[in-house]
């Protein structure tokens, strides 16, 4: 089968999501309670697991150059075990750099469009299940660990997590629309 049509790379710079609420997913990221992750994490995975088992066109582009639910269950698969590695580098190394993370070649690549959505269910599963337990664990003096990313945004392990939580959510308003993903990961 021939390769599916890129989709349209994006550039953006989303670590403002640290400092403002989303105004397309809602999520004000940089005000959850890092300790709260580990479980949003979990709830999350439950809802793209959902989504992977139960979109009935799981498979369907919604228009050229836009992800399938699919590829972005793929996607988020990927930044669940990407963030686990990222979280380790903050816990046991000083001020690590993260090696860079090309997402749209990650697609390309591993051919998310032909992917089986129940396997990649069953994997998001197991990265969520991973990243949680490590989230859990972290200690209350651990939190300000810093580290960055190759382009030298610069994070600590709460704005880290804050970050990781926004990506898994706002993935899901692309593929719903429904900021109410959003609302029920946003727990007062």
């Amino acid at each position: 089968m021939a390769a599916a049509e890129p989709v349209t790379p994006d550039e953006k710079d989303w670590t403002w999501t640290l400092t403002r609420r989303c105004p397309e997913c809602g999520l004000a990221a940089g005000e959850v309670d890092p300790v709260t992750i580990g479980a949003r994490a979990r709830v999350a995975a439950q809802e793209w697991v959902h989504i992977l088992q139960e979109h009935p066109a799981v498979e369907a582009r919604p228009e050229p150059g836009v992800w399938s639910p699919l590829e972005y269950g793929c996607h988020v698969r990927d930044v669940y075990r990407i963030f686990v590695d990222r979280l380790e580098q903050l816990l046991t190394t000083d001020g690590p750099r993260f090696a860079s993370w090309d997402q749209d070649q990650t697609a390309v690549l591993q051919r998310y469009d032909l992917a089986d959505p129940d396997v990649v269910a069953h994997e998001l599963e197991q990265a969520a299940a991973a990243l949680a337990d490590q989230v859990d664990a972290v200690r209350p003096e651990q939190r300000s660990r810093p580290g960055s990313r190759s382009d030298g945004a610069e994070f600590v392990v709460d704005t880290l997590l804050q970050y990781f939580l926004h990506d898994v959510v706002h993935h899901l308003w692309d593929v719903t629309g429904q900021q109410d993903g959003a609302a029920s990961l946003d727990w007062a």
